[in-house]
């Protein structure tokens, strides 16, 4: 079995053009590993126990449904009702092993031991609004979060994973500078709630995607103006600043956790390494695909590639002229940042853009291309995964993280997305994906290791086969199996799991 592992190995890293040796070396003392889940994607129980609508309850139910295979997130995984389970497997994989002590006393981890999980927001408040709480919501998460630490496992929690309230779509979503205020008074309440036990929180799952793709998915169908989706960058900005800020005051001074953000983070370099020009739209999507974002949370102000590309579209009659931000805006935003959460799956190839006719109604592709300025491709040599857009390019993540270091003056970075898609078809035996997460971690080792990257904490996507948005349940991501037949949602580990087994309980390749 080993051996067909390493063959595939050789066969993803020859393909990435990675020429670079497997590193066999460990990750520092306290590097945290773990597994990760979105809430849509994962719980089910969409009507359960007072929960209100959310956009993706109200998208998957249209008709055409968004999903390929016409499927939605009402059951999912059942992870509402069968979150024990999960635990359960979280603790196998995790190699967490109890003390002859009484359970809630003491427990010995091996460098290991984290969930990172998304809260549902309108399973707490189902307007969306702070006017009514759902005692079911408060109690499900308490459950989960004290049956995590029970069994030796930090929970990492997300506040907003794009599962936006249905009345605050109603009024804009992200959009309407509004949202600050509800966003904000949602994170007073999980703060107050929670935070005693949690002590790692992301506030936006990809927020540079989340208006990238036009908010994900508008509920009316109308189309996405670009003026909106800038709209949607600065309210999501301020948000998430004046959240760390309450932490900041109110709630770090007796709960000492951290507060950060999740972006998303493909690498990009030029189609023609002999061409200038490819290698400036490389380096400029990379600024812009994080500058939209984390320059704003890092500097107190969008970084010079990102007020061109507004400026361009401005000239182009795609946006309004666009205000910098006024100078409490800065003050308010800069720093607030304990660390930077990093999802990444794919690299892709760069070139700039010739285009400058103004299009019609945008395609949320179009959207994402425009922001960028750049066309996209792929080398044919490059290993594909079931996600058609994702390849398997190992080089690219090490790379990612040193420009990141490099550009944001190495900030602690906590990876919390990455992983392998794959078919239900493909069964148990995952080789692919156990190639996939070794040939990964290892360039993150590298990146730790031999270039001195600040990484702490690694997460694979996912624990579950789960919902996968417009894929619906025709790709996976999971290290666990789920039955999606079985009214019970039977749970099977994977190859994988085993796999990863060993790289959490050894903290990496040690020879």
């Amino acid at each position: 079995m080993w051996t067909f592992i390493l063959v595939t190995l050789v066969i993803l890293t020859r393909a990435d053009g990675e020429e670079d040796s497997f590193l066999y070396d460990v990750f520092p003392p306290g590097f945290q590993w773990g597994l990760g889940s979105g809430s849509y994607q994962v719980e089910g129980g969409w009507r359960d126990d007072g929960k209100g609508l959310n956009i993706f309850d109200n998208v998957f139910h249209q008709i055409p449904s968004p999903a390929v295979d016409g499927t939605n997130g009402d059951i999912a995984c059942d992870s509402y009702h069968k979150y024990a389970e999960d635990v359960s497997l979280l603790k196998y994989i995790g190699n967490i092993v109890f003390d002859n002590w009484p359970r809630s006393s003491r427990y010995h981890v091996f460098e290991a031991g984290v969930y990172r999980f998304s809260l549902s927001w309108s399973r707490i408040l189902p307007t969306g609004r702070i006017d009514y709480i759902n005692p079911a919501g408060i109690e499900y998460y308490n459950n989960l979060i004290n049956f995590l630490i029970a069994n030796g496992i930090e929970p990492i929690v997300t506040i907003h994973h794009w599962d936006l309230p249905l009345p605050l779509d109603g009024i804009g979503g992200w959009a309407n500078d509004e949202l600050i205020h509800h966003f904000t008074n949602f994170a007073h309440l999980v703060f107050h709630t929670f935070g005693d036990r949690v002590k790692k929180w992301v506030t936006f799952n990809e927020p540079n995607i989340i208006c990238m793709l036009g908010f994900v998915f508008k509920v009316d169908g109308r189309p996405i103006g670009l003026n909106e989706v800038i709209k949607c960058f600065r309210t999501l900005i301020l948000s998430h600043a004046r959240v760390y800020h309450l932490y900041d005051h109110v709630f770090r001074p007796w709960q000492g956790g951290k507060v950060g953000t999740n972006l998303a983070a493909y690498w990009f370099e030029g189609k023609d390494p002999n061409n200038p020009e490819d290698a400036k739209a490389a380096e400029n999507a990379l600024q812009i695909m994080w500058g939209l974002i984390a320059s704003p949370l890092v500097f107190g102000y969008f970084n010079r590639e990102t007020r061109q590309m507004m400026e361009r579209l401005a000239k182009r009659g795609l946006i309004s002229p666009q205000k910098e931000f006024t100078l409490a805006e800065s003050a308010e935003i800069i720093g607030t940042w304990d660390f930077l959460g990093v999802n990444h799956y794919s690299t892709y190839l760069t070139e700039l853009r010739k285009s400058t006719s103004k299009p019609g109604n945008l395609t949320l592709d179009q959207i994402f291309l425009l922001l960028l300025d750049v066309n996209l491709s792929v080398k044919p040599e490059w290993v594909s995964t079931s996600t058609p857009d994702f390849k398997v390019v190992p080089s690219g993540f090490r790379r990612i993280l040193n420009w990141i270091k490099w550009r944001y003056g190495n900030p602690e970075l906590c990876v919390l997305e990455n992983g392998y898609s794959g078919r239900p078809e493909q069964g148990l035996e995952d080789y692919n994906r156990v190639a996939f997460h070794r040939a990964y971690i290892n360039e993150m080792l590298k990146a730790v290791k031999l270039d001195g990257v600040n990484v702490s904490v690694y997460t694979v996507w996912s624990l579950l086969d789960q919902f996968e948005m417009e894929l619906g349940y025709t790709v996976n991501f999971g290290v666990v199996a789920v039955n999606f037949t079985d009214l019970d949602r039977t749970r099977t580990p994977k190859l994988s799991a085993t796999c990863l087994k060993q790289i959490f309980k050894d903290n990496g390749f040690p020879r």
